[in-house]
């Protein structure tokens, strides 16, 4: 079994410490994360051997599926170990087609935030993020204001412990600062998309996570195909070389690829093992530079 103590860890908001390995839950709902998954019972195990192995730190939504992964988090682990942080978002929700809607309001917005509750089996939740809807596929700016201080609120209630941000702008995480404590910021960012290196390293020095999703996600065949030789060299998956690099990259990041097989996630916890060279680790830098030449 791999050791993601190797990992380390990161303290949401000063009291909530998690290994900067964690697991994202979106692929447990069916395809287009909308609906049941294929196999629940796989699910199901997945999520236990997850944090068999070591996990403490879930991220889900109550809009993945909808319902549907929260569910199966509640009936896969709770009662919830203490060191277990579950994080959320907020802010969309499913059309019945599956399409991804903004939920701003704070009737909406209150009323995500029971839900996920309520299908957690939580009375509190660790950590709330306000996922960003003005661009559905990448940051895109307008105020959060309103619906930031809706959390802020039910925060003051006790029904959320931390509020984080997600798919946003370095102007609506400033925003968002002013208006309370921000723990963590999750963003599209890999070592194809790289726009947020600045705003890492910023973050890292107001002791704020930044969560990367999609860590394969943009890449073209030409850095496809640097990852994947490279890949080959070491003997590990491009996926594996991926997530090493972004645990290099710096102490913020906290990682949480998902998938919904035993294998793939076998492969993923085992990361912090992964040794990578500064040789190699300057390679996989100048992937990104390979956009622009390209």
């Amino acid at each position: 079994m791999s050791n993601i103590n190797e990992s380390g860890t990161f303290t949401f908001g000063g009291d909530r410490p998690v290994r900067r390995l964690g697991y994202g839950a979106m692929q447990l709902a069916g395809a287009g994360v909308f609906g049941p998954p294929k196999d629940p019972e796989v699910a199901l195990a997945v999520l236990r051997e997850a944090v068999a192995s070591g996990v403490n730190h879930i991220d889900t939504s109550d809009f993945y599926g909808p319902h549907i992964t929260n569910q199966l988090i509640r009936k896969a682990l709770h009662p919830y170990a203490n060191d277990l942080v579950i994080v959320t978002k907020v802010g969309a929700r499913r059309g019945a087609d599956g399409s991804w809607l903004p939920a701003f309001s704070p009737k909406e917005l209150t009323e995500a935030v029971h839900d996920n509750l309520r299908n957690l089996g939580l009375d509190v939740l660790d950590v709330v993020n306000l996922r960003s809807m003005f661009g559905i596929h990448g940051p895109a700016e307008g105020s959060i204001e309103v619906p930031l201080s809706v959390l802020t609120e039910l925060q003051q209630k006790g029904l959320i412990r931390h509020i984080g941000l997600s798919n946003v702008t370095p102007t609506q995480i400033e925003e968002g600062r002013r208006i309370c404590q921000i723990v963590c910021v999750q963003n599209h960012y890999n070592l194809a998309h790289r726009a947020d290196d600045a705003l890492i390293d910023e973050l890292a020095r107001h002791g704020i996570a930044y969560v990367p999703f999609f860590p394969l996600g943009g890449f073209t065949p030409l850095q496809s195909s640097i990852l994947s030789d490279m890949a080959r060299r070491i003997d590990a998956t491009p996926m594996q070389v991926a997530l090493a690099w972004l645990l290099r990259r710096a102490p913020n990041i906290l990682l949480i690829p998902g998938t919904s097989s035993l294998a793939h996630l076998r492969q993923n916890l085992a990361i912090p093992e992964l040794a990578l060279s500064e040789d190699e680790l300057m390679a996989l830098d100048g992937i990104g530079a390979h956009a622009e030449a390209a």
